[in-house]
């Protein structure tokens, strides 16, 4: 034990493995009694097998243009099950709230005319979609897939920090790590009560089976991808493999008699279902980009007429914008009738002048992020931006404050995380999976832990050098081995890029497959 921790240092945050007073925290002890009995040779040792395992099987992410194995730190989060019991239901609360949300937008609008949230902020979202009004999903759903983000602060507690009802990635690592560590640390799986994930495949299409058109008695169900070049591109096949459906390209699709047809080497056949990993703008380029190669002319006329189901649906980016999000509490009470399970972080909407005036003033002590940005981009942390920087950022705000938030720096709780000095606190996130069949809300037990593996460093998206860490729910229900599922591969559609293609359209295809993947 002496080799892991006698160095750990103590951090400014909330530690989740290591209480300084009392030592390891009571969800921690198997797995604190697990490395007790380790050297740090050995822990490296496992920590360079799940690096050789990810390589090799292409769990892999582009990272400035280079392909890596996607990182995998050996020491897991651990979640009490009398935690988890308060965080799933805070994260199926959040989620039916965006989806009464969003039927609303597209619908009546009733929130609006009550003053719940103002038509203004809806409008002149960036995701906001016009030709998504009057569809109506034959299921009721639009969120079909959601993945919320948490964090803990520095009294534990847990907090959103924002919500990812569009095109939310990430699942494919939750179940590729949990392979990797239970292969890699037996022991701790035979001896504790860790809850499965590997059911997530099936609960999924489920759910996109419930949501086929009405009157499909065997609907086909598709899953859409950008291609190869995608950041993605790994946990797209990984969950059309997993459902045993087909992974296609915009090309594979097209549209005639009203519906949408699937090319393969049989002839075409009809799609009931796709579950796209396209971004809206891309996704029909008669409704959006004329210039789009990734998705299919017609596509949207289909939806509307209602013979094929997209998942997730068109518009709901709206509900992902940073500035929405601030209205999210008032959601909840306005549409659900119930109070908030999960608080959101402290957050100044900066289009209220006076909210504005103030986070001027103080621009170097808080954080303050694009309203539609995703993977960390655009986001200033005061504190450590430079002086040239907060100008910029001054005239940015002042120019556009509907663009913008701010919110206070929020010290994310630590891990202890295996870097290149030993074990070391990395602060962490948390996205939870959520699954909505029409009938019920499924959260998948842990979701997607990401840590910033540099020092201080507060942003963890795998985009800015980010890994990941397998999250443990731990207790509440019997041990049980979770090993991923096998199901049927089928015959696949040619996702090459066609010979007799014009180089032109190969090259823009290929800059619109790298440039559309949504973390």
């Amino acid at each position: 034990m002496a080799d892991l921790f006698e160095e750990y240092p103590p951090g400014s945050a909330w530690d989740e493995m290591l209480d300084p007073d009392t030592g390891a925290r009571l969800a921690y002890a198997g797995v604190h009694r697990s490395l007790a009995q380790m050297t740090a040779g050995e822990l490296q040792l496992r920590a360079d097998a799940l690096a050789r395992s990810y390589l090799t099987q292409g769990v892999t992410f582009d990272f400035a243009g280079e392909e890596r194995p996607f990182p995998l730190d050996v020491v897991p989060r651990v979640i009490a099950a009398d935690e988890w019991d308060h965080v799933a239901p805070g994260v199926a609360q959040r989620v039916k709230a965006l989806e009464a949300f969003l039927a609303d937008v597209y619908g009546q609008q009733t929130a609006v005319a009550d003053g719940v949230i103002p038509r203004s902020v809806i409008v002149s979202s960036t995701h906001f979609h016009r030709a998504a009004r009057g569809i109506q999903p034959p299921n009721g759903v639009r969120v079909h897939v959601s993945g919320i983000d948490l964090v803990r602060d520095s009294l534990g507690g847990w907090r959103v920090l924002e919500d990812n009802v569009r095109v939310p990635s990430g699942v494919s690592y939750v179940l590729s790590n949990r392979r990797a560590m239970a292969q890699s640390f037996p022991e701790m799986f035979s001896s504790m009560r860790i809850r499965p994930v590997a059911d997530y495949p099936r609960r999924l299409f489920r759910a996109l089976m419930a949501a086929a058109p009405a009157g499909v008695d065997d609907p086909t169900v598709v899953v859409l991808t950008p291609g190869v070049f995608n950041s993605a591109y790994f946990e797209h096949s990984l969950l059309a493999r997993t459902m045993g459906v087909e992974l296609v390209e915009g090309r594979d699709l097209f549209c005639a008699q009203g519906r949408v047809w699937m090319r393969t080497t049989q002839g075409r056949r009809r799609v009931d279902v796709i579950y796209r990993r396209v971004d809206d703008d891309f996704l029909d380029p008669v409704s959006f980009r004329s210039d789009s190669l990734l998705g299919s002319p017609g596509l949207m006329t289909c939806a509307r007429n209602g013979t094929v189901t997209i998942a997730n649906a068109v518009g709901n980016g709206v509900a992902d914008d940073k500035l929405v999000y601030t209205y999210v509490p008032d959601m909840i009470r306005y549409y659900l009738g119930e109070e908030p399970i999960l608080a959101n972080v402290d957050t100044w909407r900066l289009e209220d002048p006076g909210a504005l005036e103030e986070v001027l003033d103080r621009l170097d002590e808080l954080v303050v992020k694009p309203v539609d940005g995703s993977g960390g981009k655009g986001l200033v942390v005061g504190p450590k931006a430079s002086r040239a920087e907060l100008d910029a950022l001054r005239t940015r705000l002042l120019d556009d404050p509907r663009g913008w938030i701010a919110q206070p720096v929020i010290q994310l709780s630590t891990i202890p995380t295996l870097v290149e000095d030993g074990l070391r606190p990395r602060h962490t996130d948390l996205r939870p999976f959520a699954v909505n069949d029409g009938d019920d809300v499924f959260v998948l037990p842990g979701g997607l832990t990401r840590v910033a593996l540099p020092e201080g460093q507060l942003v963890v998206n795998s985009s800015q050098g980010g890994g990941s860490k397998d999250t443990w729910v731990i207790g509440g229900r019997p041990p049980r081995r979770d090993a991923p599922r096998t199901a049927p591969v089928p015959v696949a559609v040619d996702n090459a890029v066609p010979i007799d293609a014009n180089p032109h359209d190969v090259r823009v295809q290929v800059m619109q497959q790298q440039q559309t993947g949504v973390v």
